[in-house]
């Protein structure tokens, strides 16, 4: 039996799961425990067998009155794809202005979900 302590994200409680299960955890082998709200079994799956996470970091912008957008994707990614998709961009500038929910970069890493900018960045005004 192997045994593992999780803390659930999917609710404010942040409950403190106590997860156990033999072999490869499945649906079948998952015992969990700890959990206030019936989410907490499906995180601890998820998180066991499929874990995802959001990517948020920021980006250079070319003619803007700032020097960096933030950006996110714009829903949770396979935890493998992570180190492609902070690679990919890397070099990625974009050129202002660029709004909230713009799509930065398609199909981040071959996981079918988009970079969207989280901050607007509007164009540098001339001096004069």
């Amino acid at each position: 039996m192997t045994r593992r302590i999780i803390t659930c994200i999917l609710c404010p409680n942040g409950c403190e799961l106590d997860v156990e299960y033999s072999g490869q955890p499945s649906e079948e082998t998952l015992v969990v425990e700890g959990n206030l709200c019936p989410k907490g079994r499906t995180y601890a799956l998820e998180e066991l067998i499929r874990p995802k996470r959001t990517l948020t970091t920021s980006i250079l912008v070319r003619s803007g009155d700032q020097r960096l957008v933030s950006v996110k994707t714009a829903s949770s990614i396979p935890r493998q794809a992570i180190l492609k998709a902070r690679e990919e961009l890397r070099g990625t500038i974009v050129t202002a202005p660029v709004s909230i929910g713009d799509t930065i970069l398609r199909d981040v890493a071959g996981t079918g979900i988009d970079i969207v900018a989280t901050r607007a960045v509007e164009r540098k005004k001339p001096r004069g």
